[in-house]
């Protein structure tokens, strides 16, 4: 997937079939492997078939703003599953994608100054994904170059992730429409823009 997964538990848990289970993701999804199913144009494993049915609903949810890509998907569905699979309150972290079980506080990167949180969640039972500028630069084709992250939080990572995609591209008066999901946008003028459920999210 090219990212580091890492997981906290508040008690002790075996994380060895977890673990097992991401390397299997890993092994069937990376595009950097030349041997994975996905870079094989293998589709029988139902894993695939399930990731490539959610991208196109998430590709005609959005219009087209998330174009479908496994990869932009698979990191916070291969999360939300990880987490599912704790019977433990966890809170796991993907590459700065996180999914909780159970009540955490979750900072938000600020876009412009690393060690700075823009905002620090009390989050129950959920996911959180950032797509920011400081990550990988300008890496989402057609963004918005008024945005410097869009931060959205929801009861599924692997959606909230393309929703955060998607939001670089149709911009903050979209967000608004998510249902079951809260937005927080930062423009490069500093202006911050939040959908109505995300200030109660916030710890003051």
């Amino acid at each position: 997937m090219g990212t580091a997964i890492s997981i906290e538990t508040r008690s002790p848990v075996d994380l060895d079939r977890v673990f097992a289970w991401l390397r299997h993701v890993d092994a069937t999804f990376s595009t950097f492997r030349p041997d994975s199913a996905i870079s094989r144009g293998d589709h029988s494993d139902p894993d695939v078939g399930q990731v490539l049915a959610r991208c196109a609903e998430l590709r005609d949810e959005t219009q087209g703003a998330f174009d479908g890509d496994p990869m932009g998907y698979v990191k916070g569905w291969a999360a939300e599953r990880a987490a599912r699979m704790i019977d433990a309150d966890c809170y796991v972290n993907a590459g700065g994608d996180v999914r909780v079980k159970g009540r955490w506080r979750v900072g938000i990167q600020h876009p412009l100054e690393r060690g700075k949180t823009a905002a620090v969640l009390e989050l129950r039972d959920a996911g959180v994904a950032t797509s920011g500028t400081y990550e990988r630069g300008s890496h989402i084709r057609g963004a918005r170059p008024d945005i410097l992250s869009v931060t959205v939080v929801g009861p599924d990572l692997g959606t909230a992730d393309a929703y955060a995609t998607a939001a670089f591209i149709r911009g903050p008066e979209w967000t608004p429409q998510l249902r079951g999901y809260e937005a927080m946008t930062i423009l490069e003028d500093g202006t911050v823009l939040e959908t109505r459920g995300f200030a109660d999210l916030r710890i003051p």
